[in-house]
């Protein structure tokens, strides 16, 4: 192991690389490879500094190996201050930690605190803040919903809401039986995808305002689905003129679908359009029990129906 005027020579050569690199940035960081113009340049600004001046002899005698002589006194006090120290005494009484630790394989007590406790307490500094940021802008806000129509709120209702933020997977709502619903966010503005079994699809944009708290959206409802709905529940005599209204309802590629009795094995069941109004125009009593439970227009006409016949009724 390197005696101890090595270990504090060693460390001043590292210092009077930190020293060139303010001159010479691209200067290769060991000094005991320094070569030719890397010397050159060592020996010109030793002499705009401090005045001093080094032979390439000397150079390679003290500087190349970590194993080398140390240097006269008077040489390592004119180091010393190039480093940007007073002398070599004011160099090792203030490298005198780090000097132990190198010795002894340990972190420096100085240096372990800067390097350490300093980023830890300015993450913590950080943490408090963002904590403090989240509790002052975290408000519960309280969404209702209404018929566009009828201006009554929509209670009792299947309606399910998606929330969507940027990046994460959605997180999925149900709304209450008196029509609304309770977030808390700290986000100034939310998306919302909405389903309803008969209304139409939404999806709504708010910005939210610190100091109201409480959002009224307004659904449009679904006449077409509302319309089905109404004919598995009434009695027809002209079962052609019924054909003809779902005929001109109901797009040709539309894809619907019959959520059937989870007791069953296969769990649901499609229909296209034509299989769809055959089930529709025959005389049966499940219809009266036909619950739709979301609807997709395209082109004002019916793309995509979910269904089912609620078990319980019958």
């Amino acid at each position: 192991m390197p005696g101890k005027n090595h270990i504090q020579f060693d460390l001043l050569k590292t210092k009077i690389v930190a020293m060139m690199k303010e001159s010479y940035p691209g200067i290769n960081p060991s000094i005991g490879e320094w070569k030719g113009q890397e010397i050159t340049d060592f020996q010109e600004d030793l002499r705009i500094h401090v005045n001093a001046h080094i032979s390439e002899k000397w150079f390679y005698t003290h500087m190349k190996s970590s194993h080398s002589s140390i240097p006269r006194i008077d040489m390592l006090n004119l180091l010393s201050k190039y480093a940007g120290y007073l002398n070599w005494d004011d160099f090792v009484f203030k490298n005198t930690d780090v000097v132990s630790a190198m010795a002894t394989g340990r972190p420096p007590k100085n240096e372990n605190r800067f390097f350490y406790l300093v980023p830890v307490m300015a993450f913590l500094i950080v943490l408090i803040f963002y904590g403090l940021f989240k509790l002052f802008n975290t408000r519960e806000y309280r969404f209702c919903f209404y018929d566009a129509d009828t201006r009554e709120p929509i209670v009792n209702s299947k309606i399910e809401i998606r929330l969507v933020n940027e990046g994460e997977s959605a997180v999925v709502y149900n709304l209450g039986s008196d029509g609304c619903f309770k977030l808390k966010t700290d986000q100034g503005k939310i998306k919302m995808v909405i389903n309803a079994q008969y209304y139409q699809a939404d999806t709504i944009v708010r910005i939210l305002k610190k100091l109201d708290l409480e959002e009224m959206v307004c659904l449009h409802a679904n006449d077409y689905a509302l319309m089905i709905h109404y004919f598995s529940m009434m009695k027809v005599d002209d079962w052609e003129k019924r054909k003809n209204r779902l005929e001109a309802m109901i797009d040709d590629a539309a894809m619907i679908y019959q959520v059937v009795n989870e007791k069953e094995a296969t769990g649901m069941v499609l229909y296209n359009k034509q299989e769809f109004i055959d089930k529709m125009t025959m005389p049966t009593g499940s219809l009266k029990n036909m619950e739709i439970l979301g609807s997709r227009l395209r082109n004002e006409k019916i793309m995509v129906l979910r269904f089912r016949i609620n078990e319980k009724r019958r």
